[in-house]
């Protein structure tokens, strides 16, 4: 008597012996060695001295640094929805977004907020500029993000006007110049800390 054919995309699967099982349990243990490793490389969140080291250059430079409550990590499915969501702060540092990310990288033309959040809750830094900012701080800002720009998404946003925001999830400063110690205060302290955790290589310009 032959048994059932598989129809359409099921697939027979072997039964396992006690050699196999064994193989089985160390391929599973050494993969949750992997992923913790992992999680612990590129996860948890920023430091207390790190977000006071951000602070202090935030400060120095005569930028303002706030810290807002998480709003969520919902989802949404337009890019223009009926009910666009609430925010608790411009840029937004969190809550409902788009189901795909930005690709990562250096833009001339807006980015959709909405895509932008789904990038910090990957663990990424995004800075944007108002039509007000000069063309010598934009310049900079470029020449900063080709510096190490993994995890990082660069773009214009009209209604800043003079300021120049950085954001990373939950984390907000506005500065109305560039300043180099700052900056990267700021990307090193937050960068690959978002709720979702990804190492730098998922996070490279293009992706």
């Amino acid at each position: 008597m032959q048994s059932p054919k598989a129809r359409g995309h099921e697939r027979s699967r072997p039964t396992l012996g006690g050699r196999s099982v064994a193989i089985v349990v160390g391929v599973v243990v050494a993969i949750a060695a992997i992923v913790a490793v992992s999680v612990l490389a590129f996860g948890g969140k920023s430091s207390s001295k790190g977000s006071a080291n951000v602070a202090a250059a935030m400060t120095a430079a005569g930028c303002t640094l706030h810290t807002y409550p998480s709003a969520g990590r919902g989802h949404i499915t337009s890019l223009t929805p009926a009910s666009p969501p609430k925010y608790n702060s411009f840029p937004p540092t969190s809550g409902k977004h788009y189901y795909i990310p930005s690709v990562w990288g250096s833009y001339d033309t807006p980015v959709s907020e909405y895509q932008a959040i789904h990038n910090l809750e990957h663990g990424g830094v995004i800075i944007q500029y108002g039509s007000g900012v000069s063309k010598d701080t934009i310049a900079k800002l470029g020449v900063f993000y080709q510096s190490d720009p993994v995890a990082l998404l660069v773009a214009p946003l009209p209604k800043l006007g003079n300021k120049v925001a950085l954001t990373a999830w939950t984390h907000l400063a506005l500065c109305t110049d560039f300043d180099e110690a700052a900056f990267k205060a700021f990307r090193d302290a937050y960068r690959y800390h978002g709720p979702e955790k990804f190492p730098p290589s998922a996070l490279q310009p293009g992706t």
